[in-house]
């Protein structure tokens, strides 16, 4: 089976992303998706707040943003891009390559996520991904997206 091209789509409410995606507070990290292009790429945003759970000891001083934190905003909207296009609504971060950290994240900061796909097969797919602040890179990476049921064939990028 393959998947067809699909219809962009856009704004996508915090409501609209949990019908999507399992997850639910605290580890729902997506606040708002700008735009999937099912399969292919994606855009959020997650707003960073003081009054996350990992700021009260990560660092009670000086609070900044876990890089695990970051990483699981991206795999969070890298599984959406793969949900939409026929994947398991439950898929697991396989990998993670090349990630690199360029600046701290810390409250107050708005996160603007990417994620585009470079590669994959039958139930599995790899991303390229970046977090933004104010256009500047706090991380990029490569995540590797795996789908559980391992039956979902995903068209060739």
């Amino acid at each position: 089976m393959t998947i067809t091209e699909a219809a962009p789509i856009t704004g996508l409410s915090n409501d609209q992303i949990r019908d999507v995606l399992p997850h639910r507070w605290p580890m729902l990290l997506l606040d708002r998706v700008g735009k999937v292009e099912p399969g292919t790429k994606g855009t959020a945003t997650k707003n960073v707040t003081g009054t996350e759970l990992w700021f009260q000891g990560h660092f009670p001083t000086e609070a900044v943003l876990p890089g695990v934190v970051i990483i699981e905003a991206l795999a969070q909207l890298a599984g959406l891009v793969f949900a939409l296009s026929g994947a398991s609504r439950i898929s697991y971060l396989a990998g993670v390559r090349s990630m690199r950290f360029r600046r701290p994240v810390v409250p107050g900061d708005q996160l603007a996520l990417t994620a585009e796909r470079t590669g994959g097969g039958t139930g599995f797919a790899e991303f390229r991904v970046s977090a933004r602040v104010d256009g500047q890179v706090a991380a990029e990476g490569i995540l590797t997206i795996v789908d559980p049921a391992g039956n979902t064939a995903v068209r060739k990028v």
